[in-house]
């Protein structure tokens, strides 16, 4: 069998399981399987196979039938021009919290020390850590995903000050930041069932469920914020495409001002951000 025809038969696979994008699923598998970029397999297309291509590639296929995530089934994934390794113990980083390190970049000023919660993959806080090159601390309440963190700090070449605690909790009491930097879990937990199985059956629930009505940690990072920014320090929150009204009442109750919502690439209200007037 070629490369063309095989590729063709990893599209039929998954769709015929509901895959969502089972082209670009398919074309990704098959580059991966191969060690070739999308560029040498079509000049390869005509050729046959090899074997050992072939099982690798047949392997990956049936996991991704299993709708588990095609970035854990890989190992990583690109985010801001960077690799981050993921596993199921992180979120995989989605382009749409791009948005949410770029408004960051904009804003952020050289000798910034900057605090990102809810930390993950790191992919935030490696991101502004390498791209603007300041001092960056993060927290998270899961051992694993603070492994999966510290290995991509290491893999982009910069450092991170990691801390293992529920957001504030570990940091030291001393410590201020000129800005706080967060994408917290925010998804209403009765809809996190309604999600796509990738999200709901292999990522893990405790980085994605929000609590009844999605806005729990935006409360207890926004009452914490006083105690650790800067005067005049900034806030940035990813939320959900229907809560940025409600997360700007939050901080508009909390003594910020200046706080505006941003949309992503495709119209949704995706970042809040506000200045703490002190």
């Amino acid at each position: 069998m070629t490369y063309r025809e095989t590729l063709k038969n990893c599209i039929d696979e998954l769709s015929s399981v509901g895959v969502p994008d089972p082209e670009s699923d398919a074309r990704l598998l098959l580059e991966e399987a191969s060690g070739k970029d999308y560029s040498h397999l079509l000049m390869s297309f005509r050729d046959e196979i090899p074997v050992e291509v072939s099982d690798k590639l047949n392997d990956f296929v049936s996991l991704r039938k299993k709708r588990i995530p095609l970035q854990q089934i890989i190992g990583y994934t690109e985010f801001m021009g960077l690799k981050f390794y993921v596993t199921s113990d992180v979120l995989c980083p989605r382009q749409d919290t791009e948005v949410l390190v770029e408004q960051v970049l904009e804003k952020i000023n050289g000798g910034a020390k900057v605090l990102d919660l809810c930390t993950g993959s790191g992919c935030i806080a490696i991101s502004i850590a390498k791209l603007a090159g300041v001092s960056v601390t993060a927290t998270d309440i899961s051992e694993k995903a603070l492994a999966v963190a510290e290995k991509n700090a290491r893999e982009n070449g910069v450092s991170v000050y990691f801390y293992k605690g529920d957001l504030y909790q570990a940091l030291p009491s001393d410590e201020k930041y000129d800005i706080i930097v967060s994408n917290p879990p925010y998804i209403k937990t009765d809809v996190i069932e309604t999600l796509e199985p990738e999200v709901k059956d292999f990522e893990p629930r405790i980085a994605l469920d929000g609590t009844a009505d999605g806005l729990s940690f935006y409360r207890r990072i926004i009452a914490g914020a006083g105690e650790h920014l800067k005067p005049n320090g900034l806030i940035f929150f990813e939320i959900g495409y229907d809560q940025g009204a409600d997360v700007s009442v939050l901080l508009a109750g909390s003594g910020f001002s200046d706080i505006s919502v941003i949309k992503d690439y495709g119209g949704n209200d995706r970042v809040v951000t506000a200045t703490l007037k002190r």
